[in-house]
């Protein structure tokens, strides 16, 4: 594919049909400063689709095959009992051997291999959210202290700058910096000045000079302007300004603590988004494409001024040693695409059938990632050479095989080193969780990253044990043996493989972006248990996550967890079903809670992602508060739903009189929404509406519970009809 051609060659797709505006992007955007001709790009597309279609469609099959003999065993057996359960799945080829792992992956950047800190996941298809994520590398502790939960406030804030309030973050900042960066004697608190001397922090106080109690805490500084703190591979700077209305009122005249935040970062072409077409996918990739060059920006309305945003540079410091020092102005980007089963119509074969939509994004994914390889971005991304694509919804390691092997041959096509693309692995399907280090010996010199995530590894698990019996409430999962076994094991896999030092062990979302206080609180257990990433919401919460990489050395936790046991493979093959007595105990009112619950979650989602295109959002749960949601919402809902009225613990009449009632109290909580079509009004005519019921009516068809097939007709239908 690679090759020198004049600019204004024509666009040639060969026997691809390709959507206008998805052609017209490829051909002045995409390949514009590449040097790489349309017909070269569309040619090796069409090779991809045929090399790789045939193989996708088996792998798909296999799934369908595995899922209808599971299923039969337990309409036989129900439940069953592990020891049973673990031979049936041994016996047709679910359950593979376990064996030792141990990854050979080379040129991993920094921010994956040696920095533990917080993870952003963000909507390609939102400029501004995307600059602001991949912005978020620094954030303000000011800030996020100020302007949230994280410190109590019983008041209404006094109108610009309340000095009250600023008080009580300042306070709380000094006790974070004492508890992290402690002064030989005497508090932060007492400093009346900072200031280097001897390539070390000077702390003057009312009571005489002091520093560090640990020197080595000191990385450098900018002249009269910043002390740069470091601790646990993560970075805090302490701005000065005493002319700051901040400064004014501090008593060493420091105007913010900044902090290292999203080391990383998730461009997220899969779940977060809502792209059922040629333009929705265009929309997608120039974000991502404008990351790569360094040239996205988005102009925007903000209290009452027009804001133009752009992609931050680096900062510049003197080192401690007395040397220039260069620290990333921004979080290491990675692309998560859509999974093996998606297919889009944005491209098509001669006979019309939809291409594999995994193909496209990797494709385009790479090619685009070319200008940051060449040099040709105005900023770096990977400072190591390498391109890092996730890759969701994998089950078992031949699916992994297939993607290694897709991703080899994109790299031959764009003239890239061997195992330049590397391998994200999201746990979040059973076939991958109990087969896991096959999984990821399956891509063993490729993979930077293994994850867990509740909401789609439990929607897999209730679709693969549909027929053994009615589930246990969603909140109840959480407190189910094999999810327990679960959150461990991935870790106990990775740290054996030896991730330690080379990739990243991820944990799931925050969900609820307004309960700082609550995340403090929970969230550093994540880092505790091993985890050297974990997915907040916003990147204020990533600044505050940063407290929990800043208090715990994650590196020093995973060498004690590696010598635990590994965790018991047999705990995640127990069922989370109700037991007879258990389901008939259920209460009318427990099943009509659990019933408004879901069926508000799903409206909540599905009414933005249908009816406005908006894959991502905060999205109010039935008691108003506000949660970050995405598709992952939708399987685990629509899936538990599904599975209690299969079993009969709800009837197909209350489910849509639940539903119906749920549409109107979503539509009230939508109201202020721009462009907000009410559902409520018309039940029938309502695209969003008949969306939900779709998604819980075919939900013991749809292949392993995902939602994207009835999402997607339906939002076409919308985008068609207003």
């Amino acid at each position: 594919m690679v090759e020198t051609v004049s600019t204004d060659q024509a666009t040639d797709t060969g026997d691809l049909q390709v959507d206008p505006t998805l052609r017209a992007f490829v051909a002045d955007e995409l390949l514009a400063g590449l040097g790489i001709s349309p017909e070269a790009f569309w040619s090796t597309l069409a090779g991809l689709q045929q090399r790789f279609a045939g193989r996708i469609g088996e792998l798909l099959a296999r799934r369908d095959e595995l899922q209808e003999r599971i299923d039969s065993w337990h309409a036989q057996h129900g439940a069953g009992g592990v020891d049973a359960y673990e031979a049936f799945l041994t016996e047709i080829g679910y359950l593979l051997p376990q064996a030792e792992v141990h990854i050979d992956v080379s040129n991993v950047d920094r921010e994956i291999a040696e920095v533990a800190g917080s993870q952003l996941v963000v909507p390609a298809t939102v400029p501004r959210y995307a600059l602001n994520a991949a912005n978020a590398r620094w954030g303000s502790l000011y800030d996020a202290l100020y302007g949230t939960d994280a410190l109590p406030l019983d008041r209404e804030l006094a109108p610009g700058y309340d000095e009250e309030r600023g008080a009580q973050v300042i306070a709380e900042a000094d006790r974070l910096l004492d508890e992290l960066f402690p002064l030989e004697t005497g508090s932060h608190a007492d400093v009346t000045a900072y200031s280097v001397g001897d390539g070390a922090l000077v702390a003057e106080t009312a009571g005489g000079t002091t520093g560090l109690a640990d020197s080595a805490q000191f990385a450098g500084y900018r002249d009269g302007s910043a002390i740069l703190l470091r601790r646990n591979g993560l970075h805090v700077e302490i701005v000065i300004n005493p002319e700051h209305r901040v400064g004014r009122q501090h008593h060493a005249g420091v105007a913010d603590v900044i902090l290292e935040a999203a080391v990383t970062t998730i461009v997220d072409l899969e779940d977060s988004v809502a792209t059922v077409d040629g333009p929705d996918k265009v929309e997608a990739y120039r974000t991502w494409l404008g990351l790569m060059t360094g040239e996205l920006s988005s102009e925007f309305e903000k209290g009452g001024e027009t804001i133009l945003r752009r992609v931050h540079g680096d900062r510049e410091y003197t080192g401690a040693d007395g040397n220039p020092l260069t620290l990333p102005g921004r979080s290491l980007l990675l692309v998560r695409n859509v999974g093996h089963h998606m297919t889009t119509n944005a491209v098509r074969t001669a006979d019309g059938t939809e291409i594999a939509e995994g193909l496209l994004d990797a494709l385009v994914s790479a090619t685009a990632a070319l200008y940051d390889l060449r040099g040709q971005g105005r900023y770096s991304n990977s400072r190591t050479g390498s391109v890092y694509i996730v890759k969701p919804k994998q089950h078992g390691p031949d699916e992994v095989a297939l993607t290694v092997e897709v991703f080899a041959e994109v790299e031959r096509a764009l003239g890239l080193e061997p195992r330049t693309l590397k391998i994200g692995i999201m746990d979040e399907e059973k076939r991958t969780t109990v087969n896991l280090e096959a999984a990821i010996a399956a891509a063993a010199d490729r993979v930077i990253f293994v994850n867990t995530g509740f909401l789609d590894r439990t929607g897999d698990e209730i679709h693969t044990c549909f027929l053994a019996g009615p589930v246990v409430r969603k909140n109840d999962m959480k407190a189910t043996t094999w999810l327990g076994a679960y959150e461990d094991r991935n870790v106990d896999v990775a740290l054996r493989a030896g991730f330690r030092g080379t990739a990243q062990i991820g944990k799931g979302m925050w969900a609820k972006p307004a309960a700082m206080a609550d995340m403090l609180e929970q969230k550093i257990a994540q880092p505790r248990a091993g985890a050297n990433t974990a997915w907040v919401p916003s990147p204020t919460a990533a600044t505050l996550h940063a407290l929990h990489y800043l208090r715990t050395n994650v590196k020093d936790r995973q060498e004690e967890l590696a010598k635990r046991p590994l965790t018991d493979r047999r705990k995640l093959l127990e069922v989370p079903v109700l037991s007879a007595d258990a389901a008939a105990a259920l209460t009318a009112e427990e099943k009509r809670h659990e019933l408004e619950t879901n069926a508000q979650s799903i409206l909540g989602y599905v009414v933005r992602w249908v009816g406005l295109g908006i894959g991502c959002s905060t999205v109010p749960d039935l008691e108003g508060v506000g949660l970050m949601e995405d598709r992952a919402t939708l399987r685990i809902s629509s899936q538990l739903i599904a599975n209690w009225l299969h079993h009969g613990l709800v009837d197909e009449q209350t489910v849509r009189e639940t539903f119906a009632r749920m549409a109107a109290l979503v539509d009230d909580q939508n109201a202020d929404e721009p462009g907000y079509r009410p559902m409520s009004k018309d039940l029938e005519g309502s695209e969003s509406f008949q969306a939900a019921l779709d998604l819980v009516f075919s939900g013991r068809q749809e292949p392993n519970g995902y939602t994207e097939r009835a999402l997607t007709s339906w939002r076409r239908k919308a985008k068609a009809a207003h």
